[in-house]
């Protein structure tokens, strides 16, 4: 088990839910953890609730379709604690709609948020990592990147895509002590339901697959699959976790 003590997380995507829980696992531990997200207060909330665990908590206001903002957030966690030893790439949106609605516009948030920012986050840190030749990339993708539902065609485009980034960032650095995971949660009691706006979508999900008979995840347990995947030893490296409510088929 490694001493967290003297290592540091950071999180995007950590004002709510898998993000929030997250940070709080680290912060358990005596990580020092950057939280990320757009929601400041939100973030200032959580680093108050956190304050008197053993870890350090820093807020890093960020919007991950900037990629200024993002090699801003990393140049900051370098600035203040010199390293970066974890990166957990879990901003993400689902607002689903069927095609012939043309949300377009939901379309191109989805490409910049589940996308460009899992892409801006990789190219902020990876030089960074391959220097110490040392680090840990993480990356929310869904079983929605492994199989499509109605409704679903562009979010499950993107988690696909964000698996297949990750699948090569791993190629790419066999060899080093950069290790890469990818983290596919089933359904989880967060807020990303709550950016669909398409009401034959919702519907359609609601009744599609028995929401109403399946426990759903909480936040914690998507961390500790993340807490998991981070612990193991040097020569292991743990690609993809899927994880998934057992009433979930």
């Amino acid at each position: 088990m490694k001493n967290w003590s003297e290592r540091t997380v950071v999180i995007t995507g950590a004002s709510s839910g898998i993000g929030e829980a997250t940070a709080a696992r680290f912060a358990e531990e005596g990580a020092n953890v950057v939280v990320a997200a757009r929601r400041k207060e939100r973030l200032e909330d959580l680093q108050s609730r956190l304050k008197d665990l053993p870890g350090d908590i820093s807020v890093k206001p960020t919007d991950v379709t900037s990629q200024q903002d993002v090699e801003d957030l990393i140049k900051f966690t370098l600035d203040k604690y010199g390293q970066v030893d974890v990166l957990f790439n879990n901003a993400g949106l689902m607002p689903l709609s069927f095609l012939k609605n043309k949300k377009v516009d939901e379309w191109d948030k989805m490409v910049d948020v589940n996308i460009k920012g899992v892409l801006y986050g990789i190219g902020a840190v990876l030089p960074h990592m391959l220097e110490r030749n040392e680090g840990h990339i993480l990356t929310t993708s869904s079983i929605a990147g492994h199989e499509v539902m109605p409704a679903g065609a562009v979010y499950c485009g993107t988690k696909f895509a964000a698996r297949v980034i990750m699948e090569g960032l791993g190629k790419e650095t066999a060899g080093s002590n950069v290790r890469t995971t990818s983290i596919s949660p089933g359904i989880v009691d967060t807020e990303l339901t709550d950016s669909i706006t398409d009401e034959e979508a919702m519907n359609m999900l609601k009744k599609g697959i028995g929401l109403d008979q399946i426990t759903p995840l909480q936040g914690k347990d998507i961390a500790e699959a993340v807490y998991y995947a981070v612990n193991q030893p040097e020569h292991v490296d743990v690609n993809e976790v899927i994880v998934r409510p057992n009433r979930q088929g």
